[in-house]
């Protein structure tokens, strides 16, 4: 079941953290509002930081204003102008809090905000249970940082069981799925 259709961007206010359902594939950065790229820290389970440096570019963001937490099973090479964590491979999660952690650093309080661009990846890596303590704590240290959050998750592809734990963290839904 759907609970808000969205087509605008997604925009919440400060300290709320949404939970995004997204289509398969589809980045969250194209869904949240430009103003976010002026102070953006990214969880990235799904591109690269030159992929998400090019993504801000489209969107007529300043890279050197978004930070990137890099979750990959592979090497990652950037050198580019924005702040980049190191590579953390997607079943460390205590790694990704950790990196996370620091890039929470650079997050302006009330102004900032926080995308985890896709929590699915990581319950193909991780036990649920573990996935669920790292987003709740992420989701808890953005909403205490009063930055905004995005959650993307691909609901066709979790169990309604797993869907309704996660959807419990968080201070509301949109779906962006693409009918």
């Amino acid at each position: 079941m759907r609970t808000t259709i969205e087509r605008e961007p997604v925009a919440v206010d400060a300290g709320t953290q949404a939970l995004v359902l997204i289509s398969s594939l589809r980045s969250p950065l194209s869904l949240i509002p430009e103003s976010a790229f002026e102070n953006l820290l990214v969880v990235s389970t799904t591109r690269s930081p030159t992929k998400i440096e090019q993504l801000v570019r489209d969107r007529g963001g300043d890279p050197n204003k978004v930070g990137v937490v890099p979750v990959s099973g592979s090497p990652v090479d950037y050198d580019g102008p924005m702040w980049t964590g190191s590579v953390v491979h997607p079943n460390d999660l205590s790694g990704i809090h950790q990196q996370f952690s620091t890039g929470m650093n650079y997050v302006k309080p009330g102004e900032g905000w926080v995308v985890f661009d896709n929590v699915n990846v990581l319950l193909m890596y991780a036990e649920p249970s573990g996935v669920y303590q790292l987003v709740e704590s992420v989701a808890t240290q953005t909403r205490d940082r009063r930055a905004s959050g995005a959650f993307a998750l691909v609901r066709d592809a979790v169990a309604d069981s797993t869907y309704d734990r996660f959807r419990g963290l968080f201070d509301t839904e949109l779906d962006q799925r693409e009918p």
